[in-house]
């Protein structure tokens, strides 16, 4: 075990052994402490339903036993990261997101199989959800990435397409979901057209922090919580994303900065979205602390 001190990494591990849940405490090992991908793999299916989706508040912020889209994405994230997206896992997933589509064969951001059980009061539970990008974009961005076959993707891709095309008015979360889109569909000289109108109008509108000291002059989306504001490394996770076009290299190491600043005493990363429920906000945490280790390292950061 790592001891405390001014290291980064051997901070937020003790962070991750006091805190986390076990996916996280498993996905840590892999990912920072040369840990199998098994482990990672066994934890997960913890989460998983009979219907091939996921579930039991996977996703903090959705809380309950059965699937949901956003449960099942998280789930797809998870296994990206250790190298399993594919094979049956994946089909048994592809078959979940068939069965829960909207008429435009994309998926709701919430299933009304979600009544009756909590969850975040940002995200209402209505009987005929409408298909949103925001819960189909990251998806299908990994499932192209990974080279995943499946008859769900036509009209979900074809769906996606149209959501990036008629964007006007947006907000951040919507923003990274269409780049993570655009980051895997196979289409690149399309993504990249599409990409730079999106970096066009994440400046004009402001939904991004281009001088973290002065943040408090960027205006904050309508229903978000104060002070969540979204900056460059948000939405160039890596340096491969479409999205690191949009920052100068000063505007994005001005971000990484700040991001590894806001490591807090106790090793860990905050989370800034509204918290609804003391359980949400303590699982989020380490959720976040792999997400910002994970930035830091794919831009070289020292984290030793």
């Amino acid at each position: 075990m790592a001891g405390t001190g001014a290291d980064p990494l051997a901070h937020a591990e003790q962070f991750i052994w006091l805190t986390a849940r076990v996916l996280e405490q498993r996905r840590f090992a892999h990912l920072f402490l040369e840990g199998s991908a098994d482990p990672v793999e066994t934890a997960l299916s913890a989460y998983r339903n009979d219907d091939g989706g996921y579930g039991h508040g996977l996703e903090p912020d959705l809380r309950g036993p059965v699937s949901q889209p956003l449960h099942t994405a998280h789930a797809l994230s998870v296994l990206d990261s250790i190298g399993r997206c594919a094979g049956t896992r994946v089909e048994r997933i592809c078959r979940y997101l068939t069965d829960v589509s909207t008429k435009e064969g994309a998926l709701p951001a919430l299933h009304p199989s979600q009544r009756g059980y909590p969850a975040a009061p940002f995200i209402p539970v209505v009987d005929d959800p409408p298909a949103e990008l925001l819960a189909t974009g990251p998806v299908v961005g990994l499932l192209h990435r990974n080279r995943v076959w499946h008859a769900w993707l036509f009209r979900a891709t074809d769906f996606c397409w149209a959501a990036v095309d008629a964007l006007e008015q947006s907000h951040p979360y919507e923003i990274e979901a269409a780049i993570a889109f655009l980051d895997g569909v196979p289409d690149r000289a399309r993504a990249e057209s599409a990409a730079g109108r999106l970096g066009q109008l994440v400046r004009e509108q402001k939904l991004v922090v281009l001088d973290p000291q002065r943040r408090a002059e960027y205006p904050v989306a309508p229903g978000y919580a104060p002070g969540e504001h979204h900056f460059p490394y948000h939405y160039a996770r890596t340096p491969g994303s479409l999205a690191r076009r949009w920052f100068s290299d000063g505007e994005l190491e001005g971000s990484l900065d700040h991001l590894a600043a806001e490591q807090q005493e106790d090793g860990g990363w905050p989370v800034n979205w509204r918290q609804w429920a003391p359980g949400t906000a303590l699982e989020g945490r380490p959720i976040e602390t792999l997400r910002a280790l994970q930035t830091l390292r794919s831009y070289g950061r020292d984290l030793l």
